[in-house]
């Protein structure tokens, strides 16, 4: 066969994976950025507010992740109308998000309420019951903001306009510093409020983003096009598909989240030297893995759209690029890492304990970022062609029933420490990335 019927149709998928995976990128890194920046700020403020506010980020994380999950069928099915040509299903399936998401948003905002006496029954002291439930009731009220921004995000990267979602979160970012500056150490007359004064900051941040994007997206210009303005057929039933989706989407994230929360217990467990170093490999990744996260989504749309024109052979190609991009992006940046560990662990701490500790898992960071970032794209392919409980019992078998246990043993019984528990990760990771991988072949090759 000629080479050029073999590399034309690969040429393709990396010309259009490229110009919508760097906008989704930038938005999924700045999301990040903008927690590490509340941290860094609140932390040069207080020790102890760095506490109020790490736990009551914390506690939401877990409704925003599982929110996100929910209404990640708004991009699956979008980006499928898209690919058919089925403009105006696209706007129909972005408007019956938003009343969905807005839902979505109120139970976590009445959930955040009961923040304080949530964590009594955890049994933290009443102290950071008090400040700590303070903080996430503040987070609480801007989360219907907050999945509103989101839903119209997928919409738009769905319809391959991947760019207004990216350029608001860079605003934010920019007006993040400053809204931490007055509201966390009271400048400019402003009450000094400590971690209350950041989670102020990123709610009014969120506040801005979900209702920017959602007028951006009402009055675009090709907004007829895609029938925004239209009211969607069908009521609720209509929308069954696209929750059904997001079911499974926020099950497995939610899954993902809990094993990696506990794997941060087991840390704790180990001492302060193994905490530390632990956190601080977990967060230097972070950032990185916000390009898997954002070639994940980028992949998810490629194929929806091939699946929607019924193309089994582009489909395939369109999972395997996206991976395949994603393995070279993520080998590249963990032996960066590798190369500079010993740097990179100094910037976190002067404590020659804790650098040579987080040096020496920095190490693994290629294996880390190769697998995990891996089984992330899979996850994300198979989505996109509308699979909605595989990678959920995939991702749990992997995580919580292999890594945990595999984790605990290399750390606890086999004397590994922090090491074990990374050991752990790698060995749940490559699990994951087999079985997706198998799946995707598996649906890829049927007709």
């Amino acid at each position: 066969m000629n080479q050029s019927v073999l590399t034309q149709p690969v040429v393709r998928h990396l010309a259009e994976l490229f110009p919508l995976a760097w906008p989704v990128i930038v938005s999924r890194a700045g999301i990040m950025l903008m927690v590490v920046v509340d941290t860094i700020m609140v932390g040069r403020y207080s020790a102890i507010e760095l506490g109020y506010l790490g736990i009551g980020a914390g506690t939401v994380s877990l409704l925003v992740v599982s929110g996100l999950g929910l209404i990640l069928g708004t991009q699956v099915l979008a980006a499928s109308a898209f690919g058919s040509g089925a403009w105006r299903e696209c706007g129909a399936i972005w408007r019956r998000s938003l009343p969905y998401a807005l839902g979505l948003g109120a139970i976590g905002t009445a959930l955040c309420l009961l923040g304080e006496p949530l964590l009594h029954l955890t049994g933290q002291s009443a102290d950071i019951a008090k400040h700590g439930g303070r903080v996430i009731a503040i987070f609480g009220l801007g989360l219907p903001a907050y999945l509103l921004w989101i839903t119209t995000t997928f919409f738009l990267e769905a319809i391959k306009k991947p760019k207004p979602g990216m350029i608001p979160i860079i605003i934010a970012n920019l007006a993040n510093v400053p809204l931490n500056g007055l509201l966390v150490y009271g400048k400019a007359g402003f009450p000094e409020l400590g971690a209350e004064g950041s989670a102020w900051a990123t709610t009014t941040v969120r506040l801005l983003l979900g209702l920017g994007l959602a007028l951006y997206a009402w009055h675009m210009a090709d907004g007829e096009k895609f029938g925004v303005r239209h009211q969607p057929t069908g009521g609720w039933r209509a929308g069954a598909r696209q929750r059904a989706i997001g079911y499974a989407a926020g099950a497995s994230l939610a899954s993902e989240l809990l094993a990696f929360s506990i794997l941060t217990q087991f840390a704790g467990w180990l001492g302060p030297l193994d905490l530390a170093g632990y956190s601080i490999v977990i967060n230097l990744i972070g950032l990185p893995f916000m390009i898997a996260v954002g070639l994940g989504s980028a992949t998810a749309i490629q194929v929806s759209i091939a699946a929607s024109r019924h193309d089994r052979r582009d489909v395939a190609l369109a999972g395997w690029t996206g991976l395949g991009v994603n393995c070279a992006a993520m080998l590249a940046t963990g032996l960066l890492f590798w190369a500079t560990r010993h740097d990179f662990a100094a910037l976190f701490t002067t404590d020659p304990a804790v650098i040579a500790l987080a040096a020496a898992l920095i190490a693994l960071a290629p294996l880390m970022l190769l697998f995990d970032g891996g089984q992330t794209v899979l996850a994300n392919a198979l989505r996109g062609l509308g699979e909605t409980w595989a990678p959920f019992m995939i991702v749990t078998l992997s995580y919580m029933v292999i890594m945990l246990p595999a984790s605990w043993l290399l750390a606890f019984p086999l004397g590994g420490g922090a090491r074990g528990l990374i050991g752990g990760l790698i060995v749940g990771a490559i699990i994951a990335i087999i079985l997706l991988s198998f799946r995707f072949h598996r649906l890829t090759r049927r007709k």
